[in-house]
């Protein structure tokens, strides 16, 4: 296992505990993230996915253990601080701002690092947006809401992209959508740390797969391993 880890660490999880209030969640979760690469976090529900992008973040009640970005290690410090770093997260539920219309809501986060994408570049991603950038956030639809909500994100400047089940609820045609754009953003240099309950989808984008069970990563596979373990993963995924 140790061999097919990256040798230069952009995200190192170490050991990660956390807890909502009385509720401990993640045992001692650890795994990392080479620098341009695309790694997903595979599990059933309820496994800690979620929590695990949260907490890498540092919007959790409470965490320990040891999170180091570029070096730098995170724990203790407040989410403001961790997203100037260089992280931008994207939660499940999308957070569009309904008084808001479609650029203002791509320009409503405050820029983080130099490097961000400009709004031009934005829409050349999601052609959609343009056409709908005068139109109110929420009267898009789900597949448009997710392409705003990764949009957002991408001014910022932040290198590393954290993406909660980007697909979930959407049509077959707007996740072939969301995976065009995910190789983009990676072709571009953006690390992405990707939650995702649809396998084939993940399976499509990744180099590696971290399993979490009962709030700790169990096992690593990489993409090149799948064909041999595919019964060993559906046995994970209870699929």
């Amino acid at each position: 296992m140790a061999e097919a880890l990256p040798k230069v660490s952009l995200l190192k999880v170490d050991g990660l505990q956390a807890w909502y209030g009385e509720s401990h969640i993640l045992h001692g979760v650890g795994f990392e993230i080479g620098r341009g690469e695309l790694v997903t976090l595979l599990g059933r529900n309820g496994a800690g996915k979620t929590t695990t992008l949260k907490s890498v973040m540092g919007i959790v009640e409470r965490r320990e253990g040891s999170v180091t970005f570029e070096g730098r290690e995170t724990v203790g410090h407040p989410s403001d601080a961790i997203a100037r770093l260089g992280l931008a997260y994207c939660p499940e539920e999308r957070g569009i701002f309904s008084s808001l219309n479609v650029e203002e809501n791509l320009l409503l986060p405050p820029l983080v690092k130099p490097g961000g994408m400009s709004l031009s570049e934005i829409y050349q991603l999601f052609p959609n947006l343009q056409e709908r950038r005068r139109s109110q956030g929420t009267k898009l639809s789900g597949g448009e809401q997710q392409m705003l909500a990764i949009g957002r994100i991408l001014r910022t400047g932040a290198k590393l992209l954290l993406l909660d089940e980007p697909t979930e609820g959407l049509a077959p045609v707007i996740v072939q959508q969301i995976g065009t754009v995910i190789r983009a953003l990676k072709q571009k240099g953006f690390t992405i740390l990707l939650v995702e309950q649809n396998f084939h989808f993940a399976a499509t984008l990744a180099d590696r797969h971290y399993i979490v069970e009962h709030g700790q990563v169990i096992d690593m596979i990489r993409n090149d391993q799948l064909a041999a373990k595919v019964d060993k993963l559906k046995e994970y995924l209870g699929v």
